[in-house]
């Protein structure tokens, strides 16, 4: 959805502020026709319904709270820059300019522009996170099952007590035990690493950090190992008993990438993805 002209914002905010008293038709009239409104064209009040329509907000017009604010969420999630916003945008002097010009139309200030900026990013990032990983994990296990005869078990499907999300094992017991982090950038791997996978590490020899590269229709396309050398040389330190970190995001160096899933190579059948044997680079 791109971002609407300057006029097209503007009208979007009439439109909702008096949609909820007047309705549809009685404000096309009112926008058509009364002098206070001659601004602004026809062609853009319709053009600023219809993107309402599109970006969902005519569904809950009624809401209550900053109308402002929730034009200006539509109009983030439309900028292509959004999803890196935490690298990009780290105060309010970095706001692009694209974001500047609507933050001024719609009526916020910088300040509060940036707010709403990281709180949005938060909130749509965990949404997605959330989604990207289940489809990393169900995309990993299938692989898994068509490449080993060893038993393969989405163990995070049942709990997430486990600091791990599937157990690899053989009829002799040997075992790996692979946490899965998925992402859908092809050029930055960021991971988000919680106090019990962590703390798992540090005490099951069997456990590995794998991450799933995933295609936009959620398809895995590559996958890589992280050193647990690496991990434990750049996790948060406990610096006093009143304060703990409870989970930490790891950006991953390129040179600390391992294609594939090495440790697994021994118990790969004749059938075995690319992706998994360290073929596919990712």
């Amino acid at each position: 959805m791109p971002l609407p002209p300057e006029p097209v914002l503007r009208a979007a905010v009439r439109w909702l502020e008096r949609l909820p008293a007047i309705g549809q038709r009685r404000c096309r009239v009112l926008f058509t026709t009364h002098p206070d409104f001659s601004d602004l064209t026809p062609t853009q009040y319709d053009a600023a319904y219809g993107w309402l329509s599109e970006a969902g907000l005519l569904e809950d017009a009624q809401t209550p709270g900053s109308i402002a604010e929730r034009v200006f969420e539509a109009t983030l999630k439309s900028l292509p820059w959004f999803q890196d916003a935490d690298v990009l945008v780290q105060s309010p002097g970095e706001l692009p300019d694209d974001a500047l010009r609507a933050s001024e139309v719609i009526g916020l200030s910088t300040s509060e522009a940036f707010r709403q900026l990281h709180a949005l990013w938060g909130k749509v990032d965990l949404a997605q996170r959330a989604r990207i990983g289940a489809a990393g994990e169900r995309a990993l296990v299938e692989l898994l099952r068509k490449s080993t005869n060893a038993h393969v078990e989405h163990v995070s499907q049942h709990s997430d007590a486990y600091g791990y999300d599937i157990d690899v094992r053989t009829d002799d017991n040997t075992c790996l035990h692979l946490e899965i982090k998925a992402s859908l950038r092809r050029h930055r791997l960021v991971l988000f690493l919680s106090r019990h996978e962590y703390e798992t590490m540090l005490n099951d020899q069997a456990w590995q950090l794998v991450a799933v590269r995933l295609t936009a229709d959620f398809k895995a396309e590559a996958v890589c190992s992280i050193p647990t050398s690496w991990i434990k040389g750049n996790a948060p330190h406990d610096h006093g008993l009143s304060g703990r970190w409870d989970s930490c995001r790891l950006t991953i160096p390129s040179d600390q990438v391992q294609s594939g899933i090495p440790r697994l190579l021994p118990l790969l059948n004749g059938h075995a993805s690319p992706m998994l044997d360290g073929s596919t680079d990712w």
